[in-house]
């Protein structure tokens, strides 16, 4: 139980400074790697509160939370470089 205890302060230490670069952070980039980190710091406390009260359910959402977290992450920087979710056409099309 200690080790936990130990484990889940860790994490919200983590999570407290990974949120102070969040919403400092210098550049679009530094802010969108923070809130991934958030996200993984998020599955790593679901995974231990799945672990220490042996409920495996919080295993899958810690999965699932994972999957949203890195197609949320890749659909963030797409937009940021082409200004658009849609089909990306080249500038110079040969007809």
């Amino acid at each position: 139980m200690y080790m936990f205890l130990a484990i889940t302060a860790a994490l919200f230490v983590a999570v407290i400074l990974v949120l102070v670069r969040l919403f400092a952070g210098p550049t679009l980039y530094d802010r969108v790697l923070a809130a991934s980190t958030f996200g993984t710091l998020t599955v790593l406390i679901l995974s231990a509160l799945g672990f220490v009260t042996e409920r495996p359910d919080f295993l899958d959402i810690a999965m699932l939370y994972a999957l949203v977290n890195f197609v949320s992450t890749i659909a963030i920087l797409k937009f940021v470089r082409y200004r658009s979710f849609g089909r990306i056409r080249p500038e110079t099309e040969d007809r």
